[in-house]
């Protein structure tokens, strides 16, 4: 069996993040989202893998490669034109004769589930499986209607209140090669794309027998930049402490860390876990890292400086007497000595972001920034809650940033200041 996940798209609504990469190469735990999805495929006993890549395919192919370093076999085909599910699918398999696992690259599942979908077909011999999972408000996803395990209908995103179950498609099929006639027969939905809730519809009103696999794991679906936070601190709850680098005499350490070759923690740094550091990446001294935070290959946390339940991405320097709470911060960032974040409002409401010119809450009581790739910050800048850096934006010394800043831009503060001779002053 060939496992198939699709990792084409932009993941518009996780800007300014993914300007530079797709959504599914994003870190949470020391690792791209990508990369727990080719794991569960594997842990379920599926190694042959086709990735479909668009949007920065380039990012996907120099990480994972051929895929032999995470003990599976990787197949690479492009979207050229990224025209919806159903057409991701055909261009990975329509010329397939076996049948195949599908996962929406930007939903993480565990391998438990994939185990349970084979073990599903493997007893039925159905045409279709779609997973299914329960959620509180589905106006937002495609709602099915049961009759016992087989499903009779699929409604897109239904008006609140209007949907017949709380039951969702999850984004996780098993296929036989039946699929890609489905497939040839689907029309372009309303929004120009061609969906493969459509082709499945094809295949229940033309007779084929498509069931539901219902679970209760946990499902995350990710969608927007302070999920990340959430994410991150799911997948550093349980990790196993690993030491490959060096912790100096003086440094503390309270509660599990994985601290990657060639990093350092330095004296007097304080670290309490579970935090994820990677490989040459160099802390303190003085530093504190609090719980969840995840620093990136090749980062530089200098003297004085906390984190907070933060991702730092790859090779960003943080400089002395800086904080960081609730946060993304970019790869090949710079915040300079004093750079101060805040995250956590004077009402204590909930902090709000704009997503696609939307004002959207995040639900989120405390939350940081989110800083694009190649940001740099002067000394003494100052961010308030939500506020959203665009990549190489450049902010300068003693700025206090209270609303989003558009990717390569330059903010100055203006100041007025009066010179004045001392001479005139001891007369």
């Amino acid at each position: 069996m060939r496992g198939i996940i699709l990792t084409a798209g932009e993941g518009t609504r996780m800007r300014p993040l993914t300007l530079t990469r797709p959504k599914t190469m994003l870190p949470v735990g020391g690792k791209p989202l990508l990369q727990y999805n080719l794991e569960a495929l594997r842990d379920a006993g599926v190694k042959d893998i086709t990735l479909v890549v668009g949007y920065y395919q380039e990012v996907v192919e120099e990480y994972f490669q051929d895929g032999e370093k995470f003990g599976v076999k990787i197949e690479y085909v492009t979207q050229e034109e990224r025209l919806g599910t159903a057409h991701a699918i055909a261009t990975a398999g329509s010329s397939m004769n076996e049948e195949v696992i599908i996962l929406n690259g930007d939903i993480l599942v565990q391998s438990q589930v994939i185990k349970s979908l084979i073990e599903k077909y493997q007893r039925t011999n159905c045409d279709t499986i779609l997973t299914l999972t329960e959620v509180d408000d589905p106006s937002s996803f495609g709602v099915v209607e049961l009759q016992n395990d087989k499903i009779t209908d699929i409604i897109e995103k239904p008006d609140p209140g209007k949907a017949p179950t709380n039951l969702i498609n999850a984004g996780i099929y098993l296929f036989t090669p039946k699929i890609f006639e489905a497939i040839k027969k689907t029309s372009k939905s309303p929004r120009g794309e061609y969906e493969i809730t459509d082709s499945i519809k094809i295949q229940i009103h033309g007779g084929e027998e498509v069931l539901g696999l219902t679970f209760q794991d946990r499902w995350i679906d990710i969608g927007r930049p302070w999920e990340l936070l959430e994410i991150n601190e799911h997948f550093l709850e349980n990790i196993e402490p690993e030491i490959q680098g060096e912790i100096e005499e003086g440094a503390t350490i309270h509660g599990p860390i994985i601290l990657g070759k060639g990093s350092i923690v330095r004296a007097g740094s304080y670290i309490m876990g579970p935090v994820f550091i990677g490989e040459n990446a160099d802390i303190g001294p003085n530093s504190f890292i609090r719980k969840y935070s995840s620093i990136g290959n090749g980062v530089s946390v200098g003297n004085g400086v906390e984190i907070k339940n933060s991702i730092v991405m790859d090779n960003t320097n943080i400089n002395h007497l800086s904080y960081v709470g609730d946060s993304v911060i970019g790869a090949h960032c710079n915040l300079a000595a004093g750079t101060n974040i805040a995250n956590l409002r004077f009402d204590d409401g909930e902090v709000k972001l704009t997503v696609k010119k939307d004002r959207i809450n995040s639900g989120r009581r405390k939350l940081g920034v989110i800083f694009a790739d190649d940001v740099k910050t002067g000394i003494n800048s100052s961010f308030n809650p939500g506020v959203m850096i665009g990549q190489g934006a450049r902010v300068g010394s003693g700025a206090i940033i209270y609303r989003d800043i558009p990717s390569h831009t330059l903010v100055i503060p203006l100041q007025e200041h009066d010179v004045i001779n001392r001479k005139t002053l001891d007369k």
